[in-house]
């Protein structure tokens, strides 16, 4: 696993597309990409200027573990090259074990949020109106308590800078079919249920998570994007699990409350974030990684 942080990549021996919140894009031919997970944290939507040491790995083998392991649910976007073999020798170092080639499949342009528990923006929409995306919920919840049943509460893809809006799977529909919205709303519920049954055997607990899907030439539909890393996901110690707070956890939620702190508008620039929490932040990172793969 590589060390040495790396904020963005520079490769010369592809066409480069896109520099995300977290993940540079350069094509691989017409029909595929390689994506690289750099130290870039993503924060409220925005992006932090100090990176988190060995992030960038972490992701990339949590979401190589996950799309194995639930690979039985849907298809997903990999395409076994190593990532090593498409880039010129002298750039190897930037995407070795931070990287993924993939197909170029077409993005839904929604996000695929599937809640288990009350938390973080779900949370503040239940306080204000009693539901979440238009999905009423008994009354008299706690922060960060278990949900009767998982719900699916899709949300808009916001630009850089921006925040992603949650909205009804009735505004989902409008965006991307109502059919497909159905699909993705089941899938990802699957996806979400199994993930979090086997974690819960491994001392955590999934309070949320998102997934990102994409269509091939055929339009049948794919799992893109990484799956159930901390970046996409709350992942709490059981052990430590309570209501009535957000509880201590395994992923950006350190560095979340750090900066809820700070009296930030939440818009560019954040502010700086100290070295003990980026700090405790990449070592809860790995030790997520370790808990549930090794």
């Amino acid at each position: 696993m590589a060390n040495d942080a790396i904020l963005e990549t520079n490769l010369k021996s592809l066409p480069f597309l896109h520099r995300g919140k977290v993940r540079d894009l350069y094509a691989v031919g017409d029909d595929k990409l390689l994506v690289v997970q750099t130290d870039r944290l993503s924060a409220f939507d925005v992006i932090l200027t100090e990176p988190i040491p060995g992030k960038g790995a972490v992701l990339t083998e949590m979401s190589f573990w996950w799309f194995k392991k639930l690979g039985h649910v849907i298809p997903n976007h990999l395409t076994g090259i190593a990532p090593e073999t498409v880039v010129a020798a002298n750039e190897r170092e930037q995407v070795a074990g931070r990287s993924m080639v993939v197909h170029k499949f077409k993005p839904l342009m929604i996000e695929a949020v599937v809640r288990g528990y009350i938390i973080g923006s779900g949370w503040k929409d239940y306080q204000k109106t009693g539901a979440v995306c238009g999905i009423k919920l008994p009354g008299g919840l706690k922060e960060a308590e278990k949900l009767p049943e998982v719900i699916f509460t899709p949300a808009t893809k916001a630009p850089a800078g921006q925040h992603d809006e949650n909205i009804s799977i009735e505004e989902a529909g409008k965006i991307v079919g109502a059919e497909m919205a159905a699909k993705v709303r089941d899938v990802s519920i699957q996806l979400y249920s199994e993930a979090a049954a086997y974690a819960a055997t491994r001392g955590i607990i999934i309070a949320d998570t998102k997934f990102e899907f994409g269509l091939d030439s055929a339009g049948k539909l794919h799992l893109i994007d990484e799956i159930l890393t901390p970046d996409s996901s709350r992942f709490w110690p059981a052990a430590e699990y309570r209501t009535g707070m957000s509880p201590p956890s395994f992923d950006k939620q350190i560095v979340r409350d750090y900066l809820e702190t700070q009296g930030w508008n939440k818009k560019p620039p954040a502010p700086k974030v100290p070295q003990e929490v980026l700090a405790k932040t990449s070592a809860k990172y790995r030790e997520v990684l370790t808990l549930l793969s090794k």
